[in-house]
């Protein structure tokens, strides 16, 4: 006979405060070893200008059994589904910002599994942020699938206004009510009774998209018309699905190998072969325009820009401290609806700047004075100062 582990509750609500989104993680995994998460069916509310739900591609699915490699595999933008894959995961609610348009709105469900073929990690969604990254396989292709349930939240910004019983109350701009009730009370019935973590990436308030500072605008059109993603038509049967990736996959594929081409080698000869493939005619433009402003490009570089240029680009809006204030608001408002997480994740993104620099520690202390105001005293972890100090002399 076994008996259920008592649940372990934290005295002050823990905030774990990184640099890199997937470096949080390990955070959630001592959570889990402590007994304050569970093994599995862990809810989690992320908030962020991106999803961060690929999948690292050629990652074995095994990987997420051995925890230590597991982290040396994970990026900033496919550190959630892993964990989902592993079966610790079962919930997330995105919610983004209105500049934040990757995935539709509203509830989706879908299997992550190992696909039989390849041992990777894939998914049943036909969303075209999983399709054009070829994440796509139909259920019967899994093996020791889960179930993961997604809703996707869009979060208007909301200001204050004088006149409401109590003094003050908040409105959206069109004077409704703070947004998404039907999403919020989704939310808060699937949250009610369970654990959860709540995950916050600064870059929701404020987002860049650094690529744009590193390319012209006719380098990015060329990277749009290289990279464009063509999806399949809106009732399409899985042989059209598969035959969508099949021809993703191998798009991508030639281009990260014409790209590695170049990094060797970007002479005449060898961009004149790779632009005869078809729909890479263009590359020659590219080619020449890159090294008019450098003789050596970073051609793993401007593959990375390029799988950003598919169906839909990077979010990129650098709000004013007034929209900052705005979205704070929305966010004290939704979460005033919630129950109290069990733990506190926080992404800077400021080195890679997707959050910009300049704003990053302003939007942080303002995050944590809300969650102060809701929660009460903080254990706080400043995790990105212990990275960032490790090299200075004392």
């Amino acid at each position: 006979m076994t008996s259920v582990p008592l649940k372990r509750f934290y005295k002050e609500l823990p905030v774990w405060i990184v640099e890199d989104h997937h470096d949080v993680v390990c955070h959630i995994y001592r959570a889990i070893a402590s007994k304050h998460l569970p093994l599995e069916n862990i809810k989690m509310v992320h908030l962020d200008s991106h999803p961060d739900l690929l999948i690292p591609v050629n990652m074995s699915a095994d990987t997420v059994f051995d925890k230590e490699k597991l982290f040396s595999e994970l990026s900033i933008e496919n550190w959630i589904i892993p964990m989902v894959y592993a079966g610790h995961v079962s919930y997330v609610a995105w919610l983004h910002p209105y500049w934040a348009q990757q995935i539709r709105e509203g509830e989706h469900r879908m299997a992550v599994g190992r696909d039989s073929s390849t041992t990777t990690i894939r998914l049943t969604s036909t969303d075209n942020y999983f399709l054009s990254d070829g994440l796509y396989v139909s259920e019967d292709q899994l093996e020791n699938s889960k179930l993961l349930r997604l809703d996707v939240v869009k979060v208007n910004p909301v200001k204050a206004s004088h006149g409401s019983a109590s003094g003050v109350y908040f409105k959206d701009d069109k004077g409704g009510q703070a947004s998404c009730s039907e999403s919020l009370s989704r939310c808060t019935d699937t949250l009610e009774t369970e654990p959860y973590i709540l995950d916050i990436d600064l870059d929701f308030f404020t987002c860049k998209n650094p690529f744009k500072e590193l390319y012209t605008q006719e380098e990015f059109t060329i990277l749009q018309e290289l990279y464009n993603f063509q999806g399949p038509g809106p009732d399409a049967d899985k042989e059209e699905l598969d035959a969508c990736v099949d021809r993703r996959v191998h798009q991508l594929e030639d281009l990260e190998a014409a790209f590695a081409d170049l990094l060797e080698d970007d002479g005449e000869e060898t961009v004149t072969r790779w632009a005869r493939n078809p729909g890479m005619a263009s590359l020659t433009q590219l080619v020449s325009s890159l090294r008019s402003r450098n003789l050596c490009p970073d051609y793993e570089m401007v593959h990375q820009a390029g799988l950003t240029c598919d169906s839909v680009e990077l979010p990129h809006h650098i709000s004013t401290d007034e929209e900052i204030d705005r979205l704070v608001s929305a966010v004290q408002l939704f979460l005033k609806a919630l129950p109290k997480p069990t733990l506190v994740t926080m992404s800077r993104s400021s080195l890679d700047e997707y959050c910009p620099v300049e704003q990053v520690d302003s939007v942080q202390t303002r995050v944590l004075a809300v969650l102060e105001s809701l929660y009460g005293p903080l254990d706080l972890h400043k995790d990105f100062e212990n990275n960032s100090t490790e090299t200075r002399v004392p």
